[in-house]
């Protein structure tokens, strides 16, 4: 993704719940929506339907009149996220994946239903002076990110990758956002550069902690994107699908905001780098 190259989000990372129509076509009558997540990720998902795309793939559900049914698959480990697009919404197993980055080339997207950032995430109590990726006081910090994102990128382009900190979460099943989080308190890292929505839900256990957003800036040569408008995604071709769910995201808008927000997902209104 150039997000989670999807973390997809981080991350981007940015990574998510696949809402399946089954073989019925748009406007035929249904009666089985099938959800296609990762049974232990949250916040993203998990078996027992707690994380935020769990509530957003069953209030689609309600919404469509359907019954709400899981398949069970990880999109985690070999390949990431776009192996797991290509084993299940490329192949036709789904048709609909829950959280993909605005205007991806992959698969057709929906009107974003949310935008969010990566961030900067230090003690307080440090008063680091970090507004941008190209801050000073990063030069001489040990800096935690998740490979194969915008950051790991965005390291590379300053030279700093040497004395920087790579985590794998978004790759290995069983590993929890949360020990990026848990890497600053041991002192593995000074600070970590990640997708917010990924660790927001953990975020409250720690008042400790200073989050910063990372702007889409940089003092020199072409500009970089860490804030992403979110979709839902669908095949090519399937414009149809994509617009009803755009459809159900204008209906839903404001119930969609609130399980982003109650799961610790922070909420920007543009991706103006300066919006707050």
């Amino acid at each position: 993704m150039g997000l989670m190259k999807c973390t997809a989000i981080a991350t981007l990372t940015g990574l998510s719940a696949i809402v399946i129509f089954g073989s019925a076509a748009l406007g035929e009558e249904t009666k089985l929506l099938r959800v296609c997540a990762d049974p232990d990720y949250l916040p993203y998902s998990n078996r027992a339907g707690e994380g935020f795309e769990n509530k957003i793939a069953a209030a689609v559900a309600k919404d469509f009149g359907q019954k709400l049914e899981y398949v069970w698959g990880s999109y985690r480990g070999k390949g990431g996220f776009p192996e797991f697009l290509s084993r299940t919404l490329e192949a036709k197993k789904c048709d609909v994946v829950m959280s993909i980055p605005y205007g991806s080339k992959e698969e057709l997207t929906t009107h974003p239903y949310y935008i969010s950032s990566y961030v900067f995430v230090f003690e307080r109590n440090k008063n680091y002076s970090i507004t941008s990726m190209d801050s000073p006081v990063l030069k001489g910090l040990k800096i935690g990110f998740e490979e194969d994102t915008p950051v790991e990128d965005g390291l590379k382009i300053r030279g700093q990758l040497a004395n920087a900190v790579s985590f794998e979460v978004g790759r290995e099943d069983g590993k929890s956002p949360s020990t990026m989080i848990d890497a600053i308190g041991s002192g593995q890292i000074d600070v970590l550069i990640t997708w917010q929505p990924a660790i927001g839900a953990f975020l409250s256990k720690h008042p400790e902690l200073e989050v910063v957003l990372v702007p889409n800036e940089r003092s020199l040569g072409s500009p970089e994107q860490y804030l992403f408008p979110m979709s839902m995604g669908v095949r090519e071709g399937d414009e149809a699908l994509q617009k009803a769910l755009d459809d159900v995201i204008a209906r839903h808008q404001d119930e969609f905001t609130s399980i982003l927000t109650q799961a610790g997902v922070k909420l920007y209104t543009s991706v103006d780098p300066n919006t707050r």
